[in-house]
């Protein structure tokens, strides 16, 4: 089950960095991740100041 980052993302990019596998990039108004490449690892929510990243 893929990760996916809530409209309460603050565009910091922390989570983008800690992706292991680079699954992560900026969007429009928030950062999203490819579902297709994500690992389930939750790297991404550990990082997060405001817990965007869950899983679907």
């Amino acid at each position: 089950m893929a990760y996916v980052i809530s409209d309460e993302c603050l565009n910091c990019g922390a989570c983008e960095a800690e992706c292991p596998v680079g699954a992560i990039s900026a969007g429009d108004s928030k950062y999203v991740i490819n579902a297709d490449e994500c690992l389930d690892c939750g790297a991404c929510a550990s990082v997060c100041p405001v817990g965007a990243p869950s899983q679907e």
